[in-house]
């Protein structure tokens, strides 16, 4: 082997590490399939702390976040949700804005249908009457109870009612 083609063989290789550690670990995702469509999105870096605790403050600015991922409901659909194994293993919750949309905590769980109905159609506190919403914001929050003590990452979807 000439001395060029060791340089060169030297050369991508050093290159190729650097390529390698340059990389970042993927986070984990969070994805909501409506019929066919699908959408995958990760936590923006405000509502991931890499393994750590969200401070209650950041946690709540998280739940009223505008979502950058959107999909669009048409009435009476299912919304099939899955997660990554890794925000299964720790639990996971499904909020509805700012509200719980199930009432347990989904651990060892990597999937979970929700009628869009129950997300779309919200209760007046005041009067009693149901209204239905034109959008909701989904949100899929990484803890490990529904306390909203034990945060670790909010991934967020709007979901756009269709007709």
């Amino acid at each position: 082997m000439s001395i060029r083609r060791a340089a060169t063989a030297i050369g991508a290789i050093s290159l190729g590490l650097i390529a390698l550690t340059a990389c970042d670990k993927p986070t984990a995702q969070a994805t909501v399939t409506v019929g066919s469509k699908t959408v995958t999105a990760e936590a923006s870096s405000k509502c991931y702390a890499k393994g750590a605790k969200l401070p209650q403050q950041i946690f709540i600015a998280c739940l009223q976040a505008k979502p950058t991922h959107h999909i669009t409901v048409p009435v009476g659909d299912q919304v099939r949700i899955g997660v990554d194994p890794g925000i299964g293993d720790k639990g996971w919750l499904i909020v509805q804005d700012t509200t719980l949309a199930t009432a347990e905590l989904l651990k060892d769980k990597t999937y979970w249908s929700i009628d869009s109905a129950q997300l779309f159609n919200v209760q007046d506190p005041q009067s009693g009457q149901t209204q239905t919403r034109k959008s909701v914001t989904l949100n899929i929050v990484e803890s490990g109870s529904t306390t909203g003590n034990d945060v670790y990452r909010v991934i967020s979807f709007t979901l756009l009612r269709g007709e």
